[in-house]
Parts: C-alpha cells; structure tokens; sequence
C-alpha cells in the first residue's frame, strides 16, 4: 500500500503534518478527559463525604476555569507543528493569547471570591455583617484582576504599554491628592475588615466617644451610644486612635475606697479590713482580693478595697458594687463606725462651731 499521498501538500503542509496536528489534538483531549475524569471523581467522592459545600465549590472552579485552559494549550501545541500563512499565524497567535488571559482572569476571580466566601463562612459567627462587607470587595477586585489582564494582553500583542502605564500613573496620582481623605478612610476600612479590632455588636470606646457597633461602612463607623443617639466617626478616626473594646473582656477590675472618720478607734481600723473581705466574698459573681488601710487623708482614713467580677457586663458590676455599699453601711451602723465627711462638709462643720 503507498503512503505517497501523505506527502502532498496542500497550504505548505503536507497531509502527514495534518494527521500528526489532528492526532496530537485527538490524543491530548483524550488524555485530558482521562486524567481529569480521574482525579475530579475522587475529589467529588471526597467532597461528598465533607459536611460543607466549599469543598464542592473549589471543585467547580477548577472543572469549569482549568479543562478549557488545558484543551486551548493542547490546540495551540498540535497548530505549532504547522506552518501556517503569515495572515493565518497572525490571527491565531492573538486569538490564543486573548482566550487565555481570559480563562486565567476568570479563573483568578474565581478563585477570590471563593476565598473571601471562605473568610466570610469561617468568621461569619463574631460578625454576621463580615459577607456584606466582603461582598463590596469584589467589585474593586475583578475590577483589579481585569486590568492586570489586559495590560499583560496588550503587551504580549506588542503593543508599548509603558506610555499607558505611566498615563494611568500620572491619572491615579491626580486622583488619588483629588480623593485623599476618601481614600484614607477606605484603607481604613480594609484595615479594620481584615485586622478586626472591633466587630459589630462590640462595645467600644474611643477618645471621649463611647457605643456599640452597629455598622461599619466604607467610609464611616456608626455607633449606638448609651444616650440612645447614633456616633458617625471616620474609619481613620478609628484607627489613628486608641480603641478601647470590652467585648472580649472576661472580668473587671474593681477599685473603690471607704473613707471613715479620725475618731474612728484601733480597735474598730483593725476590724474594718476582715468585715469588708468578707462582705465581699458573699457577694454573688465576685472575687474578692485585696482590702488594706493605706493612706492617711486631709479629714479621713482611707481603705482601699480590689475585687473582681467574673463577668464583663457592666449591670451586674453595678449590682454587685451596690450590694456591697449597702452590706457595707449596715454593718458600720451596727458598729457606729463614722464615714468621713467630705472636705466642704468638714470645713462647714468646723466653721459652725467655730460660731459656736
């Protein structure tokens, strides 16, 4: 039998050149359907076996964004054992580069949205706004990814991106000194995201302002203050300054002072530390730890009393504080133990008897 017919030519090819581009093409999407069918039907068994859906979701990104990456690279492999008319080259090669930076853009979005869906699901349970918030990046980042692309498509077309670039510098610069405060404030934002200093539902505080947290948008934070009214304060407010967050605050320190009078007796100074100790321990959510007799003040003798309460709520450190100044006045009374008089109570006092 002979072959001589595989050495016509037909647009300077011969028809073997066409059987081995064809070929490559034929056993290259073969091998690619095999391997990926493969290894996708062990992802998708292991997927199935997983409690969440990400897993079936990462999945998706590669079967729909790589296959076709990999069927384009095998048709530009079997093309490239070619040779084709200057015209023809020249209309392919842009068309492969085109399609490809595509796919690849598609896949790098893919891929960001899926992690940032990744972040938000992970972190969702301390801050149920966080996916909002993410979900506003995601036009910032195609629109970042997209532009990458067709820089790298212009200049693999030969065009000189170098005036463009610079063009888009000069621009951004213009824009950025026209936005600046704006832009500080969305830095702020992604800082705040991303470092999380706060959350929603946190009670703050920050400088003389103080709420909670009720949203936190790309330019301003809102707070619900104690008074009832709402707080706008700049992102950059916030981070430029020092925040105060009691969410994550396990128990409170507590400091007070009991002032009582000089003619108050040593038998009585003795016993005052052991009564307030233990007016402290029967105290509900509390832990007592220290109670001293420490300073010598202008009209009284001062005791300095710490404990803490095991909770970060500030009502039941407002319970308790009251239920040990009342323990606390009932048992003086009981002992007729004096409180100081305060410095303007005591220099009237001694003015009357000076009168007298």
């Amino acid at each position: 039998m002979s072959f001589d017919f595989l050495e016509l030519e037909f647009l300077d090819n011969t028809v073997s050149d066409y059987l081995i581009a064809l070929a490559t093409l034929l056993l290259g999407a073969i091998v690619i359907k095999i391997v990926l069918n493969l290894i996708l039907n062990r992802l998708k068994r292991w997927a199935r076996k997983t409690a969440t859906s990400l897993d079936n979701a990462i999945i998706r990104i590669f079967e729909s964004n790589l296959i076709p990456i990999f069927y384009l690279g095998i048709f530009n492999l079997a093309v490239s054992n070619l040779t084709l008319n200057p015209i023809l080259k020249q209309a392919i090669d842009p068309l492969t580069i085109i399609l490809a930076t595509i796919l690849g853009i598609r896949f790098c979005v893919a891929l960001a949205e899926y992690f940032l869906l990744l972040y938000s699901v992970t972190h969702n349970e301390n801050n149920p706004n966080l996916k909002q918030s993410l979900n506003a990046l995601i036009p910032a980042i195609k629109v970042l990814i997209w532009a990458v692309g067709i820089v790298f498509i212009l200049d693999n077309l030969g065009f000189d991106i170098s005036a463009v670039v610079a063009s888009l510098g000069i621009g951004g610069v213009a824009i950025a000194l026209a936005s600046q405060g704006v832009l500080k404030d969305l830095f702020s934002y992604f800082s705040i995201l991303f470092d999380r200093p706060f959350e929603i539902g946190d009670f703050i505080v920050v400088g003389d302002f103080l709420g909670t947290v009720e949203q936190v948008g790309i330019k301003t934070t809102r707070l619900k203050s104690i008074g009832g009214e709402e707080l706008i304060l700049a992102n950059t407010d916030l981070t430029d300054s020092r925040i105060r967050n009691f969410k994550k605050m396990q128990q409170r320190r507590i400091v007070f002072k009991i002032s009582v009078a000089y003619t108050t007796s040593l038998e009585a100074l003795q016993e005052i530390p052991d009564l307030i100790e233990n007016i402290v321990k029967e105290t509900e959510n509390v832990i007592f730890d220290r109670v001293h007799f420490n300073s010598y003040g202008d009209f009284s003798l001062d005791f300095e009393t710490v404990y803490f309460v095991a909770t970060s709520d500030y009502k039941d450190y407002m319970d308790a504080q009251q239920q040990i100044n009342l323990r606390i006045k009932q048992e003086f009374e009981k002992r007729a133990i004096e409180f100081a008089y305060t410095t303007r109570v005591w220099q009237k006092l001694m003015q009357s008897e000076s009168l007298n």
